[in-house]
């Protein structure tokens, strides 16, 4: 889905669904000043820890809903919430016990806190709060910590042994030797998710979605056996489960009332039939009631219903997401992390993304796919801009900036889908880059920072718009074909956020989007295309430790697409590789060639995704999506080092604060803004905290 694109999931979200596209936000791009929302006394940064900006945002608007609404709003904050601690354990089985034991020392440590090892301690506890456990966000290495296990230690030496997560029967010095030995031994779960083709990927990667001693091979036997590849409308098979080996068999354990995270999902279930009661229209509440039925039965025929129901409440204020929906962190792209966004529309703003949306059969009929691949009639795509209101579990800190789901073919085909961009958060994200130098390190001259300072803003907003509206939404998979998910494996999720951007950038530089008054011009067409090859051949870069190659969806993604136009456009000099003053720059010299390319290009991904023709997406993905140009990376990050831009951001949720009469009934909702992320993050450990710290 969380993204451009967690992104396009690049990235957008925003709904319940499955393993939602998400598009993730191409921050290091913006030094634009065309936003309308900007209030110049709200402090958008927070502060800057290692690799991480703390972002905040507002909810504007919110003081026009309705008591019913903010009633509604409420409840759904909290079920978002409540899940919190699902995401913590589904990326690292010791993530809870480690989390709760940093909060113990934050909390409760009388020594002194001014000392360089105590700084350092702070800091890794932080970076481990942003990424929901020890691996980051998006890197997916461990980190290490720069204090000493000694010093942790005596840290954890000096407190009261009753406030440690010591487990039922075990001793301090076995408590302390696992949980030092799981941060400090690099050799140890060193990457969350493992891509690499070579080695095993479900035993090489620490995520908690199988035990540690099944393999990929038999993960993929297992489900292979379940799977009806005949049936036209396929559940998700494995999302809402852990495959666990019991006397000797595989099993399922699910996610649901009475299964694995049984206490957290209580909780959801609370707040989720308290919604129910005020829900604005019987659409939204057949949803919602779906919803809990899910959560109850963990039967994903229910989650079809659920997505079903949702796609058809068209019509109401609030809207949320709340399940297990991105299967990013699963190596086999079949286990949904737990999120939730909770929403309000944008009702001005959403104008824009209708637009784009009442167009999509033009645009399918007229895409450079082959037509045995397009579809014939594109369903029932609801578009919209929304306000954030809180944002949970994979989504946060770390956010997409757009959503499209669900993510079922055979649901998006029958009933349809809904596209939403994150107003608010794509706001925030430009109004704290301003002024980063980013555009005079990275523009080779004057007239591609003019044209990225006058147009890249909106048209950012656009590549989202048209990514998750049409991309997500256009191309069908040929008949008797499985789901991309089973078919593609490991490289499903990189060739469709691929997909997703050739769409959307095959059409920025189309006279369609001047002629249907969405942009003036193909101004914006072209700064579109500029900050594209420059992001994907460069500058996403900044966000890898040297040495590394990648291994995140939305950054394969981008490098592929790039690189592999960069490549077929030699001959004609489409895109032009510069040097300036010892500096490298890419340049983009034909848009019209560079268009085609971009067309060539979706039109070849469309065919592997609709043929399930792994071998040429796999070929595809290592060829040109995997491999850094070290030599490139270095000197990226030496530049951007000079600039101090901290490549990752994520943001600080506003607090609701209820309003309450003598008959304990709420009467209003008032929003507050903090300023510390710690005290955010302490103040959530001590409210929603639900599972135990093993499960």
């Amino acid at each position: 889905m969380k993204h451009l694109i967690r992104l396009s999931f690049s990235i957008f979200i925003l709904t319940f669904m499955a393993c939602g596209d998400t598009t993730v936000q191409n921050q290091d791009d913006t030094d634009n000043n065309n936003q309308t929302q900007e209030n110049t006394e709200f402090d958008y940064m927070t502060e800057q820890i290692a690799d991480l900006k703390i972002l905040r945002y507002q909810i504007p608007g919110f003081e026009n809903l309705k008591k019913k609404e903010k009633q509604l709003v409420y409840y759904l904050y909290q079920a978002a919430l409540s899940g919190r601690d699902i995401v913590w354990d589904q990326n690292y089985k010791h993530n809870l016990c480690i989390r709760r034991t940093l909060e113990a020392i934050v909390n409760s440590y009388e020594g002194d806190r001014t000392t360089d090892d105590f700084k350092k301690f702070m800091t890794y506890t932080k970076r481990v709060w942003f990424s929901n456990g020890i691996h980051h966000h998006y890197a997916k290495y461990k980190f290490e910590p720069e204090f000493s296990e000694t010093y942790f230690t005596e840290l954890l030496n000096s407190l009261d042994k009753n406030l440690l997560p010591l487990e039922k029967g075990e001793s301090y010095e076995a408590f302390l030797g696992k949980i030092t030995k799981v941060m400090f031994d690099q050799t140890i779960a060193p990457k969350k998710v493992n891509l690499d083709p070579s080695i095993d990927l479900v035993a090489k990667s620490a995520v908690n979605f199988y035990d540690e001693d099944i393999t990929t091979k038999e993960a993929e036997a297992f489900y292979d056996k379940m799977i009806d590849k005949g049936d036209p409308n396929p559940i998700s098979y494995g999302l809402n489960s852990k495959v666990v080996r019991e006397g000797g068999q595989l099993k399922e354990k699910v996610w649901k009332i009475g299964g694995m995270y049984s206490k957290a999902i209580e909780k959801i279930v609370f707040w989720l039939e308290k919604a129910v009661t005020v829900a604005e229209n019987p659409n939204q509440k057949r949803a919602l009631e779906k919803l809990v039925a899910y959560y109850k039965s963990g039967d994903l025929k229910m989650f079809d219903e659920y997505n079903i129901a949702w796609v058809n409440d068209v019509n109401s204020v609030v809207d949320v997401v709340n399940g297990f929906i991105e299967t990013y962190e699963d190596p086999l792209s079949k286990k949904g992390s737990f999120e939730s966004v909770l929403s309000i529309r944008d009702f001005e703003a959403s104008k824009r993304i209708q637009k784009i949306g009442s167009f999509a059969q033009w645009f399918e009929d007229n895409s450079p796919i082959s037509d045995e691949h397009k579809k014939e009639n594109v369903t029932g795509i609801s578009a919209k801009v929304i306000t954030v209101v809180v944002e949970s579990g994979d989504a946060s800190p770390s956010t997409p900036i757009g959503i499209n789901l669900p993510n079922s073919n055979w649901i998006r085909e029958k009933h349809g889908s809904k596209s939403v961009q994150l107003g608010n958060i794509v706001h925030a994200y430009d109004m704290a880059s301003k002024g980063s130098g980013f555009l005079q390190e990275f523009c080779i001259d004057e007239e591609e920072i003019k044209r990225s300072k006058e147009f890249g803003s909106y048209s950012d907003v656009l590549h989202t718009d048209m990514h998750e509206v049409i991309g997500h939404a256009s191309g069908k998979i040929n008949e008797g074909i499985s789901s991309p998910d089973v078919t593609l494996k490991n490289y499903a999720s990189t060739l469709e956020e691929a997909r997703a951007d050739l769409v959307a950038l095959y059409y920025l530089y189309d006279e369609k989007l001047v002629e249907i008054g969405v942009m003036e011009s193909l101004e914006y067409g072209k700064a579109a295309y500029d900050d594209y090859i420059r992001n994907g051949l460069m500058t996403q870069l900044m966000r890898l430790e040297l040495g590394e190659d990648l291994e995140e969806a939305h950054m394969r993604n981008r490098q592929l697409v790039a690189k592999w136009v960069y490549e077929k456009g030699m001959d004609d000099n489409v895109v032009e590789k510069k040097e300036k003053d010892g500096k490298t720059y890419f340049v983009v010299n034909d848009y019209g060639k560079l268009k085609t390319l971009f067309g060539e290009l979706l039109k070849e991904i469309q065919r592997i995704k609709s043929e399930g023709d792994y071998d040429s997406g796999k070929a595809l993905v290592e060829d040109y999506g995997v491999k850094v140009d070290r030599q490139l990376h270095n000197e990226v990050l030496d530049r951007y080092e000079k600039l101090n831009i901290a490549p990752y951001s994520g943001f600080i949720n506003p607090i609701l604060v209820p309003v309450m009469n003598d008959q304990d009934e709420i009467v209003d909702v008032k929003v507050e803004y903090t300023h510390s992320f710690k005290e955010q993050m302490l103040y959530y450990a001590k409210e929603y905290s639900f599972l135990p710290t093993y499960n």
